[in-house]
């Protein structure tokens, strides 16, 4: 598992090659993608904890030892990267909004990852065909592209306005880090491009002074770019505040209906990197199932927020074509040490909004292109209206994002009601026209 063969000299890539989960570079440039990875994970683990109100650091720390279980589970054949889940967000309020504390927030999670857990025993067990009746290439392409276009209202309503000229330089830099620079540069794209835009937010900082947009809270202030001042005042060393679950029925029953999203978000990332890696992923899927809810588990019982399989590392993956699982345990490595280390923490979290949002856009974007790249390689007919109409909808629902309530403190949205429109409306119309579900084609 821990034998990973060097891939050509450690240092290069012909054009088409790529680096295998059994396979890596040398080992600084492994690091290096490592890094790249943590960097790219760290805004959506680290801001989904603050909006749930739990401690960002901690769930940082967790990550990395969820993504080295996660590893560990699947033998090393998935590279993946499991972090903070955005689809509890809406859950988790509504709880707190019915007076619930931390310790009831992270009890419901728990119970939700034994259920993610089992449900993933299941599929191991029953076989991967059961993944395959439920989501055939269509509901697969479909989940990948909403999971990656549903998060596009994070860098254009949340990010971008913030800077939108940094954001703009930003992701053109990106751009050319990643399709014009070759080698070991081409690959930490990303890195680099978020590394371009920090140092360009701090020089305009001095050049220009202060910039007026909304801060942290949405409120318009006159601000800098970056703040250096919470990596001032935090701790070398320091552990994140731990705590224990508390379980509440009511609030279990607010945050189950997630695992619908969860599974599916799962197979849906699973499948985008047997599709970019070539590889037949579905003896793992179980596995992968099993290794997120033991994740979430091991991350709740301290404290910590649910995880789920990542879409900006597949994006980073893609960027790179380095697909190493050494690269992911580099990162959970330093993922641990940065939950360790506060200043780190708050270093990373200063890194401006409109860096975020220029870097996201490319990472977003290509996530859901990843799903049209499924529909193609399994000769998807999307002229059939029982493919067309629920996948459509779905999507819509998370780009949106469109929001359902289901009570006066609770309701589905996002990625989370797209992927219970796209998967129940298919099956739906599939057994109101009596047709089998078909693994390929239609």
């Amino acid at each position: 598992m821990f034998g990973w063969k060097l891939h050509g000299d450690g240092k290069h890539l012909a054009p088409g090659e790529v680096v295998k989960p059994d396979e890596r570079l040398s080992w600084p440039r492994t690091i290096g993608i490592g890094a790249q990875h943590v960097i790219a994970m760290f805004g959506a683990t680290f801001v989904f904890p603050l909006v749930m109100g739990l401690d960002a650091n901690l769930a940082v720390m967790m990550s990395g030892v969820a993504t080295i279980l996660f590893l560990l589970i699947v033998k090393g054949r998935i590279p993946s990267y499991v972090g903070s889940s955005a689809s509890f967000v809406g859950a988790v309020v509504a709880i707190r909004a019915a007076g619930g504390g931390d310790a009831t927030v992270t009890g419901a999670l728990l119970v939700v990852g034994v259920v993610l857990g089992l449900c993933g025993l299941a599929i191991h067990l029953l076989g991967v065909q059961i993944i395959h009746r439920v989501f055939p290439p269509i509901v697969t392409g479909g989940v990948v592209m909403l999971i990656g276009f549903g998060m596009a209202y994070v860098a254009a309503d949340v990010y971008w306005p913030k800077d939108p000229w940094v954001a703009l330089l930003t992701m053109a830099a990106t751009f050319v880090f990643i399709g014009v620079f070759k080698g070991f540069l081409g690959r930490i794209g990303v890195l680099l491009g978020l590394v371009f835009g920090f140092v360009l937010s701090w020089v305009w900082d001095r050049v220009g002074g202060q910039i007026l947009s909304p801060d942290a809270t949405g409120k318009v202030t006159e601000h800098f770019r970056v703040n250096l001042q919470g990596v001032a005042d935090a701790d070398w060393i320091g552990l994140p505040s731990l705590h224990g679950p508390v379980f509440e029925v009511s609030a279990i029953v607010l945050v189950l209906p997630v695992v619908i999203a969860l599974i599916a978000e799962n197979v849906g990332h699973v499948k985008a990197v047997g599709e970019m890696t070539g590889a037949d992923v579905d003896g793992s899927m179980g596995r992968a199932i099993i290794a997120d809810g033991v994740g979430t588990v091991v991350a709740t019982s301290v404290g910590g927020p649910a995880t789920t399989t990542y879409a900006e590392n597949i994006g980073v993956m893609a960027a790179t074509r380095v697909y190493s699982t050494a690269a992911y345990y580099v990162a959970a490595v330093i993922a641990i040490l940065f939950g360790l280390c506060p200043k780190f923490g708050a270093l990373v979290a200063a890194t401006p909004d409109g860096v975020l949002g220029g870097v996201t856009t490319i990472l977003y974007g290509m996530i859901g292109l990843l799903g049209a790249k499924i529909w193609v390689e399994n000769k998807v007919n999307l002229s059939d209206p029982v493919n067309l109409v629920p996948v459509g909808a779905g999507i819509i629902c998370a780009i949106g994002p469109v929001v359902f309530p289901i009570t006066d403190t609770f309701a589905l949205s996002g990625i989370a009601l797209g992927t219970i429109v796209l998967l129940l409306g298919y099956h739906l119309l599939r057994v109101t026209r009596r047709e089998p579900v078909p693994e390929t084609g239609r």
